[in-house]
């Protein structure tokens, strides 16, 4: 098999990014866009020793399930990369790939639960975040990233943006393309606005809108402001960010109010949390709500429990826990977040939560040896990369009765849960579609200590 040859195939599967999967004499060849079942006529773009990527030329015979395109930009940006699936299908695929990746490394069947979907899955994010450039003509540009480039695609709608965000995009653009205020440029590095940050309160529905400046300045900034609060009621503050560096960050340390307080708020459930430029914060908080529901669930909480939140962040989980527990501890390494849960706490008069800034595996052992805490049931919720070993040798040492670990990654969790198993039984594993539209998965997963089992 050579680059830029032609074949016919047969999509035999799809992979755990969406990809349709396809085998030449027994030579796998990935190929976006397609479904199983499906007859391409495909190019072969890279060849490895191990496999083969593709890209479509025609579909010859189409898939039952495949939906014709509502957006411009998708193939391009790379953001629903299951746009063109049918929505209760793309449930069905998220399923087989968390049950295919963990039966791979755990070397077992597993039993998956039906993938937690949205009864609407269209306009759910609550945090747009669009670069804004010059393009190859020297015309601004505003909206997403083609996949794997600093090309910027011109964005008017997305399928996924919440709408009021969108409208409120679009009018700056217009501002700033009548009032000619020069955006930044990445090749001089020279040039002001180079994002716009756009976060609303899906409950509240107030905005706040940061926009992030390589310089100190905007040109007309009080004007833009006068305009956006003119016409916006929502828009409760606007935060200018500077971010001076020559970097892929998209936020600077810099923040500075030019109306309102510099927050919003927001509620899941009953939970009220504030919301600044810097805050982590869920993007999809209808899908959250079931999330966090359901890991609360697996835990089997009776009031009388001291709970462990590993990987904390801003204390969601630990703040819906809190009413069904004794004393929750949340630990977390970013400082910020830290600061966050703290305040979120107060805010809901949560008074059985510590949250302690540091890395895990070296704030774990300490609660459970210097302080002698020991827990009835940890929450994990990593970031992709899944726990360290360190973390997951003490949670073996000391055996709380029950683990539930919240991943957003079914490999780095099979990994994971292959080295819990030695002491612990897996009781549920639930997908939930936090993304709906992309390849992405968040699962839960109940784990009991054995000897409780027997």
């Amino acid at each position: 098999m050579l680059k830029n040859e032609e074949y016919v195939v047969e999509i035999i599967d799809n992979g755990f990014q969406g990809e349709g999967i396809a085998k030449i004499d027994n030579l796998a060849i990935f190929i976006p866009g397609t479904i199983k079942n499906e007859k391409v006529r495909i190019k072969i773009l890279k060849v490895t020793s191990s496999h083969a990527y593709g890209k479509i030329l025609e579909i010859l015979e189409k898939s039952v399930y495949r939906n014709d395109s509502d957006c411009n930009t998708y193939t391009r940006c790379g953001g629903c990369d299951l746009r063109h699936v049918d929505y209760y299908e793309t449930l069905k695929m998220k399923e087989n790939s968390v049950k295919n990746t963990l039966e791979k490394i755990l070397g077992r069947s597993i039993k998956i639960e039906k993938c937690i979907g949205m009864d609407n899955p269209y306009f759910y994010r609550n945090k747009l975040q669009y670069p804004v450039g010059i393009d190859e003509t020297g015309k601004v540009v505003i909206g997403v990233y083609a996949e794997r480039t600093h090309q910027i695609i011109s964005t008017r709608e997305c399928m996924l943006q919440d709408e009021l965000s969108q409208k409120i995009v679009n009018d700056i653009y217009d501002f700033i393309m009548g009032k000619n205020i020069k955006v930044y440029n990445e090749k001089t590095l020279k040039g002001s606005l180079r994002h716009v940050i756009i976060r609303i309160g899906k409950k509240t529905s107030e905005v706040i809108v940061t926009l992030v400046s390589n310089e100190e300045e905007i040109k007309m900034e009080k004007e833009l402001v006068t305009f956006l609060i003119g016409k916006y009621k929502e828009i409760k503050t606007i935060v200018k960010n500077i971010n001076n560096k020559n970097t892929n960050v998209i936020l600077g340390d810099k923040n500075r109010i030019l109306f309102g307080d510099g927050y919003i708020y927001d509620y899941l459930e009953d939970y009220k949390f504030k919301i600044s430029p810097m805050s982590f914060y869920q993007v999809n908080p209808i899908q959250t709500e079931k999330l966090y529901n359901k890991a609360i669930e697996y835990a089997e909480l009776t009031g009388m429990e001291t709970i462990f939140d590993l990987y904390c962040g801003i204390g969601t989980i630990g703040i819906f826990a809190s009413k069904n527990v004794s004393k929750i501890y949340g630990i977390e390494v970013v400082e910020e977040a830290i600061k966050n849960a703290i305040e979120n706490s107060k805010i809901n008069n949560i008074e059985n939560a510590e949250f302690l800034v540091g890395n895990v595996e070296e704030i774990l052992p300490s609660l459970i040896k210097e302080k002698n805490i020991k827990p009835d049931c940890i929450f994990l919720d990593p970031s992709r990369r899944g726990c360290e070993k360190a973390v997951l040798d003490t949670i073996l040492e000391v055996e709380p009765k029950r683990i539930v670990y919240v991943s957003c990654n079914p490999a780095t969790l099979a990994r994971d849960l292959k080295i819990l198993s030695e002491k612990y039984n897996i009781q549920k594993v639930q997908p939930v579609d936090m993304f709906p539209y992309t390849h992405h998965v968040e699962v839960v997963v109940s784990m009991v200590l054995e000897e409780i089992i027997c």
